[in-house]
């Protein structure tokens, strides 16, 4: 059971009522210019660029404390160390590319390598895998715990703080939001974790109270396993959050370390999260819900008032990836699904479109949120979906050397996503045990690597 003082509800209200604020506050400088709207001008410098991006790498905070309450040290090594390698070979490969490229999506450059119909297949790819669905539940459902709102009515709010300031203020919204919620994020990590140190124990207390693999890296999971979740974050280089941040960096340099200091930074805040979560698993074994570990462990040891800032640390964390992807949702609808396939795109308002997206995007989220009502499964259908038939596209995309023919890329964004749902459906059915281990996402992949191979071979003979 879950109760909040009167001190905490109005931490929480003003936690809201800040972060609207400084969402509109972009407003008040009139800039009507599509490049201002989406990409905040491209003159994000070093600062905005890493607080940004550290804020909005955590939306799934909540599956984060189920993730270590259940398997321990597990959690970091194939939800941080993976994101952090490819983070760092995108730095170093990607982002100076994207960001001297000056385009404005994922799609933008997929159709300037590869054609118009590519260019719009993976803008359906994107609008779908860039949904905010996910964070929209999530806060949807901690409105629920607090205020004992209705799930739908609780849905909705959480679609309406995420998206009043954007429609208005764009991108520079998005970032100045995210600015004031990494410092919210990492002061509500930052005291539970010390309040745990203090009042609930040290190292000794965690090595006593833990099962044994919980300390092990591993966690005891098969290597198969660890493989599938290091294959899963090269999610990073399809992300089209990472292509945005880049396009809108005031330089190529800025992109490059905004990136491998974000790391650093991740690395911070993964010591804090999961070090509560294993706190959380040794004060409070037997949780039935694991998904709620980190709110009834901060409900058990933090006193009113702090446990009114871990909450809006918690808020914070999921919002700052909530608004940047319903922001990344309008653009690609506004922009690729529309914009683009205008003929006359001189008289079109740009802005408008996308303001449009950013209402249509809401309403899908909301209808997603509130039908299937699965965090977990909402992340699973749509990466394993989504991711497979582009990332290898992308690297086409910015080194010819793996760029393949027009038939292929076709051929490529159609079968690995189709492959990875009918894998979907008929897993559950497939009677060799080996066959079964294979997720989804990794049979398109295959499938997509196949193509691909395929494509530069014949490259290779035709030169």
């Amino acid at each position: 059971m879950v109760s909040f003082s009167s001190t905490d509800i109005i931490i929480i209200v003003t936690f809201f009522a800040v972060m609207v604020l400084i969402g509109f506050l972009p407003s008040i400088r009139k800039d009507d210019t599509a490049e201002s709207y989406l990409l905040s001008g491209r003159k994000v410098g070093l600062f905005l660029f890493i607080l940004t991006n550290v804020s909005t790498w955590y939306g799934g905070i909540l599956g984060v404390g189920e993730f270590t309450y259940k398997f321990g040290l597990l959690s970091w090594f194939t939800q941080g160390l993976p994101y952090y390698i490819f983070a760092i070979v995108f730095a170093f490969f990607l982002a100076p590319k994207i960001r001297n490229a000056s385009l404005f999506t994922i799609p933008d450059m997929l159709e300037a390598r590869y054609g118009h119909l590519i260019g719009l297949l993976s803008s359906v790819l994107i609008f779908i895998l860039v949904s905010p669905a996910p964070y929209i539940l999530m806060v949807g459902s901690l409105l629920q715990l607090i205020f004992k709102t209705d799930l739908l009515t609780s849905i909705i709010i959480a679609a309406l703080f995420s998206s009043i300031y954007l429609i208005k203020g764009g991108y520079k919204s998005d970032l100045y939001t995210d600015v004031f919620q990494f410092f919210i994020m990492f002061a509500g990590f930052i005291i539970i974790v010390i309040v745990s140190f203090k009042d609930v124990g040290d190292l000794n207390f965690l090595a006593n109270n833990l099962p044994p693999d919980h300390l092990s890296l591993t966690g005891g999971a098969s290597s198969f396993y660890i493989l599938v979740w290091f294959l899963i974050a090269l999610w990073t280089f399809a992300d089209p959050g990472f292509h945005q941040r880049c396009y809108a960096a005031k330089d190529s340099s800025t992109a490059k370390w905004g990136i491998i200091i974000s790391v650093l930074l991740w690395a911070v805040f993964d010591f804090l999260t999961t070090t509560t979560g294993l706190f959380s698993r040794a004060l409070i074994p037997g949780l039935e819900n694991p998904v709620m570990a980190f709110p009834l462990y901060a409900e058990k040891i933090l006193s009113s008032g702090l446990k009114g800032i871990f909450y809006a640390a918690l808020f914070a964390t999921i919002l700052s990836t909530s608004n940047s992807f319903l922001f990344l949702s309008a653009t690609t609808f506004g922009r690729d699904l529309v914009f683009k396939q205008l003929k006359n795109r001189e008289k079109a308002d740009l802005i408008l479109f996308t303001r449009i997206g950013i209402l249509i995007s809401a309403i899908v989220a909301i209808l997603l949120a509130y039908t299937v009502q699965s965090v977990i499964n909402l992340w699973f259908v749509v990466g394993s979906f989504c991711i497979p038939g582009i990332i290898l596209l992308i690297f086409g995309a910015y080194y010819e050397k793996f760029k393949v023919g027009y038939k292929y890329a076709i051929s490529e964004i159609i079968a690995a996503p189709l492959l990875s749902v009918i894998w979907y459906f008929i897993i559950d059915k497939i009677e060799n045990q080996y066959l079964q281990l294979v997720e989804p996402m990794i049979a398109g992949l295959i499938a997509a690597l196949i193509i691909h191979l395929a494509g530069l071979i014949k490259k290779e003979r035709l030169n």
